[in-house]
């Protein structure tokens, strides 16, 4: 009797977060205005990597406004907070990634940036590719909400606004994540989970996307420094040309990846994004310079093509005469859904767009820093639709891509979704 009468009484109490629960999604509405009034600002005034100064004074003011106690320059522009809630419970941290790309803007919006900066030495333009801007305007919504909800939230929960996801401003440096965690931004608050998203050009708004286990791959920055003898244009045979030995490692290690690596059972990318040698027409010059990306989701597969990558560049250099130096940067391991956290988290992203809007993912060859601090900690990452309706996410300017256009709605489903996944995790036991 006693145990029937607990079992009638425990369906009558509410469940503890419920009522944080309705407080939380009605500020999340109440604040959207000012997620697309956040977002044009920073998307007209965008900054690279480990130099957004401006865009770290907007969050850190935002934050103080709700009554967060705010760490600065934390991986040198990066801006933390802890929302400790009125009740026990876990501690999570949502990341938002601020930077923006060395991209000269195409989209035509009235509030396209026409900034110019100097990126690696070259003179650029600044934008907002890859929808960092609405991450940005996103956490500092969801923020609002759950200090909104403080009073009856339990749990604790850490807000990460992290700089230079993109990677370093010198190539091989620590940057982004790895350099938040390197000042110690998981010591005195350990996360339970840390959970993070992505505006996505492949979906349609409306909609997000998931994968359990690997999601995206492992990012490594390479450079192939390949010396040969120069001498006269007309006369080759006179010196070693590091241009052809140059072109020659590099188609070599194209067939390394089509005929060597098993790409059915791990996907392998491997590109060269510059080639840079000589300065005259008639010159072939002692020096060429390779630099490019390695995509991998195995580090057994990835340690594999590096040792491969190497040694066709020092075969083809010693068959040629010349030499060949290759150097390998991990920027990012592998993003990595932990399953068990993945089950846990489908159901609320279900609930704030609903199941058919919630797809499984591919898996995707770009990469995420993220996955830094989901090697600390379990981590969950998913996508959100940024494409319009009636557009077809197939053919729809890519993230990084100069005319990339994001559909101001993603801002309300991924601030919808973050809310729910931060709220539903934090009331579970």
């Amino acid at each position: 009797m006693q145990a029937a009468c607990l079992l009638v009484l425990s369906t009558l109490l509410p469940l503890p977060g419920h009522a944080a629960e309705s407080t939380a999604v009605a500020a999340l509405e109440q604040v959207q205005p000012k997620l697309v009034q956040w977002r044009r600002d920073i998307h007209q005034h965008p900054e690279l990597g480990e130099q957004e100064t401006r865009t770290a004074k907007l969050v850190a003011d935002h934050l103080r406004s709700l009554g967060l106690t705010v760490r600065t320059g934390v991986g040198k522009t990066g801006v933390v907070a802890v929302l400790k809630g009125a009740k026990p419970g876990p501690r999570i941290a949502l990341r938002a990634d601020m930077d923006a790309l060395p991209v000269t803007e195409q989209t035509g919006l009235p509030f396209a940036s026409k900034v110019k900066a100097d990126y690696r030495g070259q003179p650029v333009g600044v934008m907002h590719a890859c929808g960092h801007d609405a991450h940005v305007a996103i956490l500092m919504g969801v923020a609002q909400a759950l200090v909104a909800a403080k009073d009856e939230l339990p749990g604790e929960v850490m807000f990460v606004f992290q700089p230079a996801e993109e990677g370093p401003p010198v190539a091989g440096e620590v940057f982004g994540a790895a350099l938040m965690l390197q000042d110690g931004v998981f010591e005195d608050f350990t996360p339970d989970a840390v959970f993070g998203l992505h505006v996505w050009a492949g979906l349609p708004v409306g909609s997000v996307g998931y994968r359990s286990g690997p999601l995206m791959a492992a990012a490594d920055e390479w450079s192939l420094v390949v010396k040969g003898r120069q001498t006269h244009g007309s006369r080759p045979w006179d010196g070693v040309d590091p241009i052809t030995l140059g072109a020659q490692i590099l188609l070599g290690t194209q067939s390394m990846i089509a005929r060597q690596i098993n790409i059915a059972t791990s996907p392998v990318v491997l590109t060269a994004g510059q080639f840079q040698a000589g300065v005259r027409f008639n010159i072939i010059p002692d020096e060429a310079t390779l630099v490019g990306t390695l995509r991998t989701f195995d580090p057994t597969v990835r340690e594999d093509v590096i040792a491969r990558f190497r040694r066709i560049a020092d075969d083809y250099a010693h068959a040629s005469g010349g030499s060949a130096e290759l150097k390998v940067a991990n920027n990012a391991p592998a993003t990595i859904n932990q399953p068990a956290l993945t089950q846990r988290v489908r159901p609320s992203l279900e609930k704030a767009v609903g199941a058919a809007n919630v797809v499984e993912m591919p898996l995707v060859t770009v990469a995420e820093d993220f996955s830094q601090f989901a090697h600390t900690v379990p981590g969950f990452y998913f996508f959100v639709g940024s494409t319009s309706k009636g557009i077809d996410p197939a053919t729809a300017p890519i993230n990084h891509s100069p005319q990339f256009l994001l559909d101001e709605q993603a801002l309300q489903t991924g601030s919808r979704a973050m809310l729910q996944v931060a709220l539903d995790y934090l009331r579970s036991p």
